[in-house]
């Protein structure tokens, strides 16, 4: 059984720094949109804006067609669909249910299972863009599942992103989210040292990032987070707590497929730093505090932390 989405009603299971711009989006595309986010106060905005507010995930998942949770951590994930007082459980049958947050590839695989025998639609759908993406709907959208759900719900995932791809079946969206966040890892390590040196070398950074952003070293994070750090805005688009998450969600990966993962090992060990520095609400750019102990990008004599 498949429900009929021109005149869907989407409830939206996370309304944080991306998933507060989804919401959004989805709203003037046309679509009918309830919430459910922990502290109801903080969807407050999107209240306003004549979305509805629902009491429990439950209670959502009962009277809409599409689901899309954008959460936390895996665990969150797992107790939203697999939990004790599970979506799948309230979800009517032929219902859509889209994880966005980047996860376990094995934990979309088994919400996947579990959602088919119980009639329902699963895809795991993890995004890369960071909260500018969100804002502007150019999320890259890397999607695991069935082509017959992936093809219904594209007109949803085009509201909210305009590259995307069926990355093939359950779990294949999280694993291409994992090969981006790997490639994202060594290259902020990339970028960061290069500002290190830079700055080292007393070179106006801004003039430097003028010749090399639109070279062989240029990069989303030179062009789009170089900058920030240029100014010692280290305000997240993505929380350094989450990246975390997400290299230690593909150093496990690896582990199990016996591949050996240097460049991300080193990242995670750097990122451990800042983030015992008190620094895990900070944006991932942060990571250039690693080697600066003072909030601008100019740094100063004794400031190092000497990875």
């Amino acid at each position: 059984m498949t429900v009929q989405l021109d005149n869907a009603r989407i409830g939206f299971i996370g309304t944080g720094v991306m998933g507060s711009s989804m919401a959004k989006h989805l709203q003037q595309g046309g679509y009918k949109l309830s919430i459910y986010t922990r502290t109801k106060a903080k969807a407050q905005e999107l209240l306003d804006l004549g979305m509805e507010w629902k009491a429990s995930p439950g209670e959502l998942a009962a009277e809409c067609d599409v689901v899309i949770t954008m959460v936390g951590y895996p665990s969150d994930v797992r107790a939203l669909y697999l939990g004790e007082d599970r979506v799948i459980d309230h979800a009517r049958p032929g219902t859509y249910l889209i994880d966005m947050t980047t996860s376990s590839p094995l934990l979309a695989k088994q919400i996947y299972e579990s959602a088919c025998l119980k009639g329902l639609h699963a895809l795991d759908a993890p995004v890369s863009g960071g909260d500018v993406g969100a804002r502007n709907g150019t999320l890259s959208i890397m999607v695991g599942g069935d082509d017959q759900a992936f093809n219904t719900v594209l007109p949803i995932f085009e509201q909210m992103g305009n590259r995307i791809v069926l990355q093939g079946g359950p779990g294949a969206g999280q694993h291409t989210k994992m090969v981006n966040q790997i490639a994202i890892a060594s290259n902020m390590v990339g970028v960061c040292e290069a500002l290190v040196y830079a700055a080292e070398a007393g070179l106006d950074l801004k003039k430097v990032l003028s010749s090399i952003e639109t070279g062989a070293a240029g990069s989303w994070s030179l062009s789009n987070l170089a900058p920030r750090i240029i100014e010692g805005d280290f305000e997240p688009g993505f929380y350094v707590k989450h990246f975390i998450k997400d290299m230690e969600i593909a150093l496990q990966v690896a582990d199990d497929m016996k591949i050996e993962l240097p460049g991300l090992s080193l990242a995670r060990q750097l990122y451990a730093r800042i983030a015992e520095a008190g620094l895990t609400e900070k944006g991932t750019h942060a990571l250039y505090l690693a080697w600066d102990k003072n909030e601008g990008a100019q740094g100063g004599e004794g400031g190092r932390y000497h990875p």
